[in-house]
């Protein structure tokens, strides 16, 4: 399977045989750096330095080295805290179709956590647009989290495998990040990592499928999908030396949250973030669905009675407004009684109070 481009390639070049899989740099060197699959850079910054290296294939931590953590992390986006608060070491997911913010979303996350936190983050772009990665790449250098006089001292590696890559490329970056990530969090620190998109990656695995010529299975993806994802996703976890927080944004193909990937990815996550089309033509942003998103942080005994209460309550009243918006759009607002005019101004309110405007969305507004 090809990891580059294979134009030019014909018969009797010279072949090289490594005997080992693919071996990326990892440690403080990749630090501000942007690399390709294979670990070379691609910022036409030179070399990277003396380095150590690991393969992108691992075992993930056994049992006992796994730990839990109750710890929050809060974001800055009133939605999620309120809603589905992260955890520390946790994974989430961000759900959405094309076009209702999942990216703008990740690099708000980015933009609160990445900059405020004071440890480490891998940044691992599948199969995404160059224009995004390459302004996420100058927007971390104007905030200071990428150190352009001297690299070492930055606090972000971004590892790019963008939609012009071939299927061999976007299957594998992933976990080239992923082994990034792992360094610094078997070195004791807390990592955070940010992947867009899982859905490319599961496609790429879908073309590599199809290459490899073994029957497809439902919808057309390939037959280990599920097993595919596991080798993934098992791997960023926190163990008792580290944490790894993995941010990861999921493409939902024709809105359609049954799809066999969504599907699949949702089996991992401790926290589910989706986006709604129907909130994003409200012109509501963030397009959170306060109805769909979930947590497992949501429990009294993690975040404490009070915030539950007030979380659930918020629910119970946009339900109750779901339910009477059949009625609404049939009979008008006059036909409700005046409990329910009550609680139709109040779910109103609460879903403009839910929206607030990002830092990274200046430059569209």
């Amino acid at each position: 399977i090809a990891m580059g481009s294979t134009e030019g390639l014909k018969r009797g070049l010279p072949v090289t045989n490594t005997n080992a899989p693919i071996q990326v740099p990892v440690g403080v060197e990749t630090l501000g750096r942007i690399m390709d699959v294979l670990g070379r850079p691609i910022d036409e910054c030179g070399d990277i330095g003396e380095q150590e290296r690991a393969s992108i294939h691992r075992q993930a931590p056994t049992f006992d080295e796994q730990s839990s953590s109750t710890e929050l992390l809060e974001t800055g986006i009133k939605v999620v805290d309120l809603i589905c608060p992260f955890a520390k070491g946790g994974k989430v997911g961000l759900f959405g179709g094309a076009g209702v913010g999942k990216t703008v979303n990740m690099m708000e996350l980015i933009n609160n956590i990445a900059k405020a936190h004071s440890g480490l983050s891998v940044f691992a772009g599948v199969g995404e647009r160059t224009r995004e990665g390459n302004d996420f790449y100058y927007e971390m250098a104007e905030s200071g989290v990428v150190d352009l006089e001297n690299k070492p001292n930055s606090k972000v590696a971004m590892v790019y495998g963008q939609m012009n890559e071939p299927p061999g490329n976007r299957l594998r970056v992933a976990l080239t990040g992923l082994t990034m990530a792992e360094k610094f969090r078997d070195e004791g620190k807390d990592v955070l990592l940010f992947v867009d998109n899982i859905y490319r990656y599961t496609l790429a695995g879908t073309e590599v499928s199809a290459l490899l010529g073994r029957m497809p299975s439902a919808v057309g993806y390939q037959p280990t999908l599920a097993e595919e994802m596991g080798v993934l996703q098992e791997r960023i976890t926190s163990t008792k030396t580290g944490s790894i927080t993995s941010i990861q944004a999921v493409y939902v193909p024709a809105d359609d949250l049954t799809d066999p990937s969504p599907a699949t990815t949702f089996a991992h996550l401790d926290s589910t973030v989706v986006l709604s089309r129907d909130i994003a033509a409200k012109g509501i942003y963030p397009a959170i669905d306060p109805l769909d998103s979930t947590s497992r942080q949501l429990d009294p005994l993690v975040i404490g009675n009070e915030h539950y209460e007030c979380a659930r309550g918020v629910q119970g009243v946009l339900q109750r407004y779901k339910e009477l918006k059949d009625i609404i759009a049939i009979l008008g607002m006059d036909e409700l009684s005046d409990e329910d005019k009550q609680l139709v101004a109040r779910a109103r309110k609460i879903e403009r109070f839910l929206s607030q405007p990002f830092h990274v969305a200046e430059v569209f507004t």
